[in-house]
């Protein structure tokens, strides 16, 4: 499901939801949480049947009956494992008088509400997950028979079956927004954009270790490298040690409820102990193997003795104003990260795009980072790429195991002109933007078989793509490895050549069958676009960096050594260093133009003037 149905289905939910709670006498703080409790069990429940298929598909079978499926076989594939009692279509399938059912709790007391049940349903939840225990909302009695029925039947939506990634943090910052925005936004916690995690996660390229994010938020990082790892070929549980910090205790429970529906474990702490400005929770400072976050922006009235006597400053505290508070937190997090990374650790992470250039202590701090040599990766992000916010960011990483050849070197990204425009007020990188981005890395970093493995992919799909698309009778798409524009351009006569079948055919169909036919066209005129702008995407690649050789490409990236960086004064904004990209030549005179556009102007002013004249002379003649 791609972005833009998401943001479809979650303003359907919503708005089923809030209706609900509209005719209720509960508070948008009674009703968020136990809202949020059904998102995750109505996912836990589809990753449930889906691991469920995978087990029964080679299930054992004796006496001619298949071997019932337990918990145990869930574990050994990472997964959550429901009880019935917990399954989202028990709960839904349940009659209308439940204290006339006999049902019965885990601990053998009757239950005489529907708010009983799913109490009882997250209870037993917990029993299948030592990192659940005490974390989901189990006030489900607050909610009358009838109403509780309801949210349970909106939920039970097909479409969330078809959502990936982080969907709890997505649909939850949704419904947290909605119910209270002011929480939503407190101290510039939001929620990361999927992209973004995953640009980080792919740069990172985490294989095994140590994983810690100190503002973990609703976990999107662990989710997006559990992926990582996993489609690796490895399982991310036994590779990987996930530690998390989060201060705000309902973002920490459904960091744990999106760890546990993708089958991850970890160790997250919440409340105090668990802000990082004061303590390092888990004692991880220089053990980390990679540290990836996106930290609150531009935080204020940090207190600075607090923040000396944690640690983990080893360039020093940042700016402090005459009450001994640290004015913008903005480099003690950088800081942070810095100093959690072992000796070839690497780091990750969102940081606002005024970090980059800031002046006074920071500006003595970025000195510092980039005399380390341990700067590796600064990326620009444009404006609408978060979801409740529109503001640009900077992505920075550091490498402490960078080679010799490339100590002394940052490869800039200027990524604020490359991106998808999902609707008005959101911007995304697909995934094939995603892996380009990430190819101008592996280019920088000399790994020339990850970019010629990228073409290969854009060829298989574009083959896999023309195949599906092609009309043999009348019209080839040929598809030859590395040239693109001839694909591109085989494609857009293709999509032509459709639009024009199409106007055809819809001239002769009857009225009532014109909608559905038109509806079957342009979906298949939808699929012709998939494959241009795949195509696109690998022209504009190859046109840059050709079979696999990093350049510097003026407007989107270079590479700069300690030199250059230091005649800059120490800034770390890819804008600084990669310049505008040119200008194509569209063959028109520029003076030639100006005079045209100069003489149309003066064309319309008389025209306004005798306008004004005309309207004048009639208001007269009216006596007004």
């Amino acid at each position: 499901m791609d972005n833009r149905s998401i943001r479809k289905l979650e303003a359907e939910l919503w708005e089923s939801a809030d209706l609900l709670r509209a005719g209720s006498k509960l508070t948008s703080n009674q009703y968020c949480m136990p809202v949020l409790g059904l998102i995750f069990l109505r996912y836990a429940y589809s990753r449930f049947k889906l691991v469920e298929a995978e087990i029964l598909s080679n299930r054992p079978s004796r006496g001619g009956r298949v071997l019932p499926v337990e918990a145990s076989d869930f574990a050994a594939k990472s997964a959550l494992f429901l009880p019935k009692e917990a399954q989202y279509d028990y709960l839904v399938n349940l009659p209308a008088n439940i204290a006339a059912a006999g049902l019965v709790s885990k601990d053998g007391h009757p239950m005489n509400s529907l708010g009983e049940v799913v109490n009882n349903a997250m209870t037993l939840v917990e029993e299948q997950s030592e990192q659940l225990a005490g974390v989901l909302p189990k006030d489900y009695t607050i909610f009358s028979d009838e109403l509780l029925s309801e949210l349970l039947r909106i939920f039970n939506n097909s479409a969330m079956d078809d959502v990936g990634g982080d969907v709890i943090g997505r649909i939850y910052e949704y419904f947290l927004n909605k119910f209270a925005k002011n929480i939503a936004s407190d101290d510039g916690v939001f929620f990361t954009p999927k992209s973004l995690v995953k640009m980080i996660v792919n740069i990172l390229e985490p294989k095994s270790g140590v994983l810690l994010d100190p503002a973990c938020g609703s976990g999107g990082m662990f989710v997006q490298t559990g992926d990582f790892v996993n489609n690796a070929g490895m399982s991310a549980n036994t590779a990987m040690t996930f530690y998390g910090q989060e201060k705000v205790e309902y973002n920490a429970q459904l960091c744990l409820m999106n760890m546990a529906v993708h089958g991850l474990t970890g160790v997250i702490k919440s409340g105090d102990e668990a802000n990082t400005f004061y303590h390092d929770a888990h004692n991880l400072a220089g053990c980390c193997d990679y540290v990836m976050a996106n930290p609150p922006f531009n935080v204020d009235k940090v207190k600075s003795e607090s923040c000396e006597s944690a640690g983990r400053l080893p360039f020093g505290l940042p700016g402090v104003n005459k009450s001994k508070e640290v004015g913008n937190a903005n480099y003690l997090w950088i800081s942070y990260f810095y100093a959690y990374l072992n000796e070839t650790g690497r780091a990750g992470f969102v940081m606002a795009s005024s970090a980059t250039d800031s002046q006074g202590r920071d500006k003595d701090i970025r000195q510092k980072l980039v005399e380390t040599g341990h700067v590796d990766v600064m990326v620009s992000v444009g404006n609408n790429f978060f979801y409740t916010k529109s503001l640009p960011c900077s992505l920075w990483f550091f490498d402490k195991g960078k080679d010799t050849e490339r100590l002394d070197k940052v490869l800039f990204i200027d990524a604020r002109n490359y991106y998808t425009v999902v609707d008005r007020t959101l911007n995304e990188w697909t995934d094939w933007q995603l892996r380009n981005l990430n190819a101008i890395v592996w280019l920088y970093r000399g790994e020339k078989e990850k970019y010629r493995a990228l073409l290969d992919a854009y060829y298989r799909e574009l083959s896999d793509r023309a195949t599906q698309l092609v009309d043999t009778v009348t019209h080839r798409i040929a598809v030859c490895h590395g040239g693109f524009a001839e694909v591109l351009e085989s494609l857009e006569a293709f999509k032509e050549k459709q639009q024009r079948r199409m106007a055809f055919v819809l001239k002769d169909v009857l009225k009532r069958d014109k909608k559905r036919t038109e509806a079957e066209w342009n979906a298949r005129i939808a699929e012709v676009d998939e494959a241009i702008t795949v195509a696109k995407e690998a022209l504009w690649l190859v046109d840059k960096f050709g079979e696999g050789e990093y350049r510097d490409i003026p407007g989107l990236c270079k590479v700069a050594d300690r030199s250059e960086i230091e005649a800059k004064g120490w800034s770390l904004t890819p804008g600084a260093y990669v310049g505008v990209a040119p200008v194509e030549d569209d063959g028109v005179d520029f003076k030639q133009r100006m005079a045209e556009i100069h003489a149309e102007l003066l064309t319309l002013q008389a025209q306004s003037n005798e306008l004004m004249e005309t309207i004048s002379r009639n208001m007269e003649e009216l006596g007004i």
